[in-house]
C-alpha cells in the first residue's frame, strides 16, 4: 500500500484511493470548492517525492488554463499508486473558509481520461 506524507503525518492507504481524500484523512484541510470535480483549483498541491507522470486531461486543461501547469497538479486528480509527499497550497485555515467545499466522491471527477504530464503540458 502506498504511504502518504503531509507535513509530519504519514500513513498508508489503498492504492488507488484519490488523493484529496487521503489528505484529508491525514488531517489536512485541503480545499475543494468544486466537490473534486476539477473546475476550481483549490485543491492544488506540490509534490516533495512520488509525482506520477499519470495526468487527466481535465487536469491538464484547467492547469493550463489557470497558469499552473508545471507548479502544482490538482490532488482530486490523483490517485495514490507509489508514496507520495505533497504540500497543500490552499487550505482551510491558509485562506479562512468556513469548509473546505462539498466532499468529493470516492472516485475521480469527471471521468478520467487518462495521458501523461510529458504528452498534456508538452514537456
Amino acid at each position: 500500500m502506498p504511504t502518504l506524507t503531509v507535513g509530519d503525518a504519514s500513513k498508508e492507504f489503498p492504492e488507488g484511493t484519490r488523493l484529496v481524500l487521503a489528505i484529508e484523512a491525514l488531517g489536512s484541510h485541503v480545499g475543494h470548492r468544486c466537490g473534486g470535480k476539477a473546475r476550481c483549483t483549490t485543491c492544488r498541491v506540490t509534490f516533495d517525492e512520488g509525482e506520477p507522470e499519470a495526468m487527466t486531461e481535465a487536469e491538464a486543461a484547467k492547469l493550463e488554463e489557470k497558469g499552473l501547469a508545471g507548479d502544482t497538479r490538482l490532488s482530486c486528480q490523483i490517485v495514490l499508486d507509489r508514496d507520495m509527499t505533497v504540500t497543500p497550497v490552499m487550505t482551510l485555515e491558509s485562506e479562512g473558509w468556513s469548509d473546505t467545499g462539498p466532499t468529493p466522491a470516492d472516485e475521480v471527477e469527471p471521468e478520467p481520461a487518462w495521458t501523461t504530464r510529458e504528452a498534456a503540458l508538452g514537456g
